[in-house]
């Protein structure tokens, strides 16, 4: 039903990523799309685009609040794709995720006290913490084959520790993919609360799960724990409107959500763009068939690059997708310092997310975006293997 296949030439856009290419190597060829940053090379979808249009035809630009319908398509889509029912009055907007964790730290901890991060981690979280003096306390996930678990016992002594104060939790987790099932997110969430550890939970990519998982909103698991977070949702990864600059945190306590708002108010943000606001509403309402598909071709181009690499590259580990569009993979056995991979990335024209942004758990590893066209991914993968195969002539 949808153009998966377009692969959209998004050079002197402003596009970040594909400026940060070009940045890298100025003179990549025409035909190179780069797999780094977490948006999109696929064409949103088709609904959103005429109703913006539509919408343009009716409208003012002009100061613009939520509205019924706004507040209503995010809670229906909250209670229909997650079985997680809230009020419209626990939803805040913000211009995004990042921002709104950024303003969490500040609001739920001093400088100075500690924040938990589970690693390796999406590489804001590090800039969350240190940016506003507050002290990084890592807890190192376990590799076990082909997926990660947590350290339930390294994690609970690192809560002990009365100067820690919050745990920034990602779910589904960015790099590695891993959905945490419930009975995890209950083991966590009885270690914050016996410890008096607020949540951040960071949910953004919580509508990108892969077949045979199921994601559990970290909230709804019990009235206690939805009273001690805050939950980070935006439609901007699940149908590439990353650019609307609109995000939902959902926060159901009352003292909380004023706290929260106190915070970000004090910075002077007060409202959304108006197209962003019509652009999530278009995407709850009329775009679920659109998502659906775009997960069936995720798991397509993750299935083939498994069997790709190893058919081809078996020195490469490719480590399993349960949800994210972000396939995460560890280098190190061709033996190169971090350096050496990178430079050797970019002169193959090959532009993924290094590992070492994620921490040093990352080091060796490559985080690749497998939301486009499969031609272009298996291109990449054809000349990821010329590379590594001049490496061992």
């Amino acid at each position: 039903m949808y153009d998966f296949e377009t692969i959209v030439d998004r050079k002197n856009t402003g596009s970040a990523k594909w400026e940060q290419m070009k940045e890298w190597t100025p003179n990549v060829s025409a035909e190179i799309i780069p797999f780094s940053v977490a948006d999109m090379e696929l064409k949103n979808p088709p609904e959103i685009i005429e109703g913006l249009k539509k919408h343009l035809d009716s409208t003012i630009l002009g100061y613009t609040k939520t509205t019924d319908n706004y507040l209503n398509s995010v809670c229906n889509w909250m209670k229909k794709r997650h079985g997680w029912e809230i009020s419209p009055e626990w939803i805040v907007g913000s211009p995004g995720v990042v921002g709104a964790f950024y303003s969490a730290v500040k609001a739920f901890s001093a400088p100075g006290e500690g924040v938990i991060v589970l690693t390796p981690a999406y590489y804001p979280f590090y800039g969350a913490v240190r940016k506003n003096n507050r002290k990084l306390v890592t807890s190192a996930l376990i590799t076990k084959g082909l997926t990660y678990e947590i350290d339930f016992d390294d994690l609970e002594k690192k809560a002990q520790e009365s100067n820690n104060k919050i745990l920034l939790f990602c779910s589904p987790h960015n790099p590695t993919g891993r959905v945490w099932n419930k009975a995890e997110l209950e083991k966590i969430g009885e270690i914050c609360l016996k410890n008096d550890i607020f949540i951040i939970s960071d949910e953004i990519h919580f509508d990108l799960i892969m077949p045979s998982f199921k994601h559990t909103v970290f909230a709804s698991i019990s009235e206690d724990l939805a009273n001690n977070m805050i939950v980070c949702t935006a439609p901007s990864k699940t149908f590439n409107l990353a650019g609307l600059q609109t995000s939902n945190i959902i926060i159901p306590n009352k003292k909380i959500r004023n706290t929260y708002l106190k915070e970000v108010e004090s910075n002077g943000f007060f409202g959304l763009n108006i197209l962003g606001y019509k652009a999530c509403e278009i995407a709850y309402t009329e775009c679920e068939n659109w998502l659906d598909e775009l997960i069936k071709l995720v798991y397509n181009n993750h299935a083939k690059l498994k069997e790709y690499i190893e058919e081809n590259i078996p020195i490469i580990k490719v480590f399993d997708l349960q949800g994210t569009y972000l396939q995460w993979m560890d280098f190190n056995g061709l033996g190169l310092t971090i350096n050496e991979l990178e430079k050797l990335m970019h002169k193959s024209q090959l532009f993924f997310d290094e590992g070492y942004l994620f921490g040093k758990e990352g080091n060796g590893y490559e985080r690749m975006n497998l939301a486009c066209p499969t031609k272009p991914l298996i291109e990449a993968l054809e000349r990821l293997k010329k590379v590594i195969d001049n490496i061992h002539k």
